[in-house]
């Protein structure tokens, strides 16, 4: 379920997909009819190719070797997992489809195929498109913005929900922040059967710790001056009673 609040301002498919690449620390990998999951095994390089680092006696070294190249001879796939303990985690799935080539020990993935599937719906994204892309500057540090913003400051998620329409947080039992890019920060808001997500996009995008500092300062100060969502008004009576 989502909420008419939600997608706005955010990162295109590329960029989106090049950070689910960048700070994914798993991967699935299909070939030759079985799977296999892999942690900690794999590199990005600056175009996007991933390079798995499998031991010598490794099925897929041997599948790699075997195969014929230029065929569509294995499927990767990364899961976007949200740091912050919630219902449906998964934000994303990030798929590419190709054939490995055995280089120096490891199996550098030549992708003829790239599809990001979010909430909204699977997108193919080209491939010069996705080489050219760059992942959202603040990907790598989002876990731990996300997981201290969640744990140490709680009270400021609720002010910043002064900045959703009040018809958003109907029924709402919790709000929790879900992502956190460039662009803006995203809340979950979870019901009883059912959650939505409300989008609260930045001034100005950020582009390093210093500028979210300033944008997430903005946000608050424009949180300040408007009322408490009467849903979170009858959701703290309800719990005094």
């Amino acid at each position: 379920m989502g909420d008419s609040q939600t997608w706005t301002a955010g990162p295109g498919t590329a960029e989106r997909a090049r950070s689910v690449l960048a700070t994914a620390w798993s991967c699935a990998v299909t070939a030759q009819g079985g799977r296999e999951e892999l942690v900690g095994a794999h590199t990005v390089t600056d175009d996007g190719r991933v390079i798995l680092h499998v031991p010598e006696d490794s099925a897929l070294l041997t599948a790699a070797i075997c195969a014929p190249r230029g065929e569509p001879a294995a499927v990767l796939e990364f899961a976007d997992v949200a740091p912050v303990p919630l219902h449906s985690r998964i934000r994303a799935r990030l798929w590419l489809a190709g054939w490995f080539a055995p280089e120096d020990g490891r199996l550098v993935f030549h992708a003829t195929r790239v599809v990001l599937r979010r909430p909204s719906g699977a997108e193919a994204i080209g491939l010069d498109e996705f080489a050219a892309a760059a992942p959202d500057p603040l990907a790598a540090a989002e876990a731990r913005l996300l997981t201290h913003l969640a744990d140490a400051h709680p009270d400021a998620v609720e002010r910043l929900t002064r900045l959703v329409r009040p018809e958003s947080l109907h029924a709402a039992t919790r709000v929790v922040p879900l992502a956190l890019d460039r662009h803006g920060l995203t809340l979950r808001i979870e019901r009883t059967r059912a959650h939505g997500d409300v989008r609260l996009t930045f001034h100005r995008p950020a582009d390093d710790l210093a500028q979210l500092t300033e944008r997430i300062h903005a946000l608050l100060a424009q949180a300040a001056t408007a009322g408490c969502p009467r849903a979170l008004q009858r959701q703290r009576a309800d719990g005094d009673r």
